[in-house]
């Protein structure tokens, strides 16, 4: 064999083993850098769920329960009433029966004449007035109805009792005593009247007015202290005319608006009269020193 096909062989086999040596290595190489990824997932793996211990455990919810309601007490029925013992009633008559009308007249049931009379009228009125109040409705006056009829009115006025209206220039209505003796300007809130009384005698009769309730006119025994016929108010700049001043700046007076509006208005504390002829009459016979008497009869 030449040498040369001898050296071709070696130098064959040498670059063979050189190959296959490098091709071994880079092998090697490659592994040793997968290595540690590997190393570094094996050193944190991914948590798996775990289940929780009992401690842990979320209670389960129970469920709200629904309030049963409560079924509504059933009203109880009211006890039926039942009228008592008449009173009063058509076989009546007389003064008890004329008490009973003008007290339903003072509270809008009896529109007629007060006459002592217990007619079909007045059972009208007793079976409204009974309604109104859910007392048994027979027209006919009980204890029940009397009672409640009496809370809600005042005793009737001699007045009332025989038809005379509050204000009219007449009246039944009993003097005080203080007017009984010398001359005295006599006026009764009760009744609305001013009588001008001599020696006990009744010689004239007014309708008046009084003060509104913040300005009241004031009540008890007081004497005409001056007059004036001509009077302008220098407070309200109103015509006063006959004024006889009997407390301070109350005075008996004419009052055009009591003439024109009646009892709608009210004075300033004043006596207002609004008859003119009357009340000028009147200050012509009243002299200083006379009486004032202003009382409830």
């Amino acid at each position: 064999m030449k040498k040369s096909t001898i050296g071709a062989m070696v130098l064959a086999l040498l670059l063979g083993s050189f190959a296959l040596a490098y091709g071994v290595g880079e092998a090697s190489a490659q592994l040793s850098s997968r290595e540690p990824r590997a190393a570094l997932v094996q050193e944190h793996p991914t948590p798996s769920p775990t289940p929780a211990t009992s401690s842990e455990r979320i209670p389960p919810v129970k469920p709200t329960p629904t309030a049963t309601p409560r079924p509504k007490p059933k009203p109880k029925p009211k006890p039926k009433l039942h009228a008592g013992p008449t009173l009063l009633g058509p076989q009546t008559s007389g003064d008890r029966v004329r008490d009973l009308q003008a007290r339903l007249k003072q509270i809008g049931w009896y529109f007629a004449d007060v006459t002592g009379t217990y007619g079909p009228v007045t059972t009208s009125a007793v079976k409204g007035f009974q309604a109104k109040r859910e007392i048994p409705v027979t027209g006919l006056v009980d204890h029940r109805t009397l009672d409640r009829l009496n809370a809600m009115t005042r005793t009737p006025t001699d007045d009332e009792l025989h038809n005379i209206a509050i204000g009219s220039a007449s009246t039944r209505t009993p003097l005080d005593a203080r007017c009984l003796t010398g001359r005295a300007l006599c006026i009764d809130k009760t009744s609305s009247t001013l009588r001008w009384v001599v020696d006990g005698k009744v010689r004239s009769t007014l309708a008046v007015r009084f003060g509104a309730s913040y300005s009241p006119t004031r009540e008890g025994l007081f004497h005409v202290g001056w007059k004036s016929a001509d009077h302008v108010s220098k407070l309200y700049g109103s015509a006063m005319p006959f004024s006889m001043f009997f407390s301070g700046g109350q005075a008996v007076h004419y009052s055009s608006d009591f003439a024109a509006r009646g009892y709608y208005g009210a004075s300033h504390g004043c006596v207002n009269v609004r008859d003119y002829d009357g009340i000028r009459s009147l200050f012509s016979q009243v002299v200083l020193g006379d009486k004032v008497v202003i009382y409830w009869s």
